[in-house]
């Protein structure tokens, strides 16, 4: 059984859950080496629930980072979180109170409201951003999911207490995010200025191990072969500019073989514990890979903070 990642209490830490979050492979990670890299600046262009990114800070790692995703709803979270934390946290206290099974399907109608209006007032992005982190907390399995119209369709979860207000930890992500750069924005523009140096983490949507593995749909455009081609292209092109980059992906014999060729990589087996599925039995350990352009241990620069 691989050893999950346990931050002991320490914070900041995700403050959503997330398909695919990289929280309990941060201890594999770890073990393996692959995170004692010391470099300039910090680039992360699938952000999730930004486990990584939050486990590089706690661990004095980051100066600058650019951070984005191109899921709008999300980015739109972490900026109101950053810049709006006192007003999101009175908005989180008020659906707290009010949660129940009734009152879900009707701040998710909101939530899909606002999220199709092309404008929204500073007011409405903060309503939107509680409400994301709302849903998160009491939908089924914490899932975001979209369907092919852009909708948060996510049935209502049956938790008995869920921690939808959760001061301590927003505060602390607040204060990570002061000197992160937040974007919505395509893989390929988000890391187009990392220069030599710099530290690029990807975790895309994995490419399906099996026809029932085909869980892309963080956002209403699915992530596809051909983009998992474009992904390995911007890799090898960021390889060959002297940036450091780590990839997580599914452990598939044609993920192996877009990367293979490319000088340099390296290869990991890393096991990674999934708790996302609608089946419990099949909850549990998953071979994936972790592929780098350094070695385990490795570190390349020195900085001063």
């Amino acid at each position: 059984m691989p050893r999950s990642f346990r931050s002991n209490g320490q914070l900041p830490r995700p403050f959503i859950k997330w398909a695919g979050g990289k929280g309990n492979i941060i201890g594999p990670y770890e073990e393996k080496g692959l995170l004692s890299l010391e470099f300039k600046d910090y680039y992360e262009p699938f952000l999730g629930g930004g486990a990584m990114f939050f486990h590089l800070w706690n661990k004095k790692k980051i100066r600058k980072a650019y951070l984005s995703d191109i899921n709008k709803d999300l980015i739109d979270t972490y900026i109101t979180i950053k810049e709006h934390l006192n007003e999101l946290l009175d908005a989180l206290k008020v659906l707290q109170n009010m949660h129940s099974k009734e009152e879900f399907y009707k701040f998710r109608a909101e939530f899909n409201e606002l999220k199709t209006r092309a404008e929204l007032s500073e007011e409405e992005i903060i309503r939107k951003s509680a409400l994301f982190i709302y849903l998160n907390k009491t939908c089924f399995n914490g899932l975001y999911r979209e369907n092919k119209k852009g909708e948060f369709n996510v049935p209502f979860g049956r938790y008995k207490n869920p921690k939808i207000y959760d001061e301590e930890n927003l505060r602390a992500v607040s204060k990570a995010l002061q000197n992160a750069e937040l974007r919505v924005c395509d893989f390929e523009d988000a890391v187009k200025n990392a220069r030599a140096g710099d530290f690029v983490y990807f975790d895309p949507p994995y490419m399906p191990i099996s026809p029932t593995s085909n869980f892309t749909s963080y956002h209403q455009k699915d992530f596809t072969i051909d983009e998992q081609k474009r992904l390995a292209k911007v890799i090898e092109n960021l390889i060959g500019r002297g940036v450091y980059v780590l990839l997580s992906n599914a452990y598939h014999p044609d993920i192996r073989a877009l990367y293979e060729h490319i000088p340099g990589i390296n290869f990991f087996e890393i096991l990674a514990p999934r708790y996302i599925n609608s089946n419990g039995k099949k909850r549990g350990p998953v071979k994936e890979y972790a592929i780098s352009n350094y070695l385990p241990g490795q570190k390349t620069l020195t900085l001063s903070f």
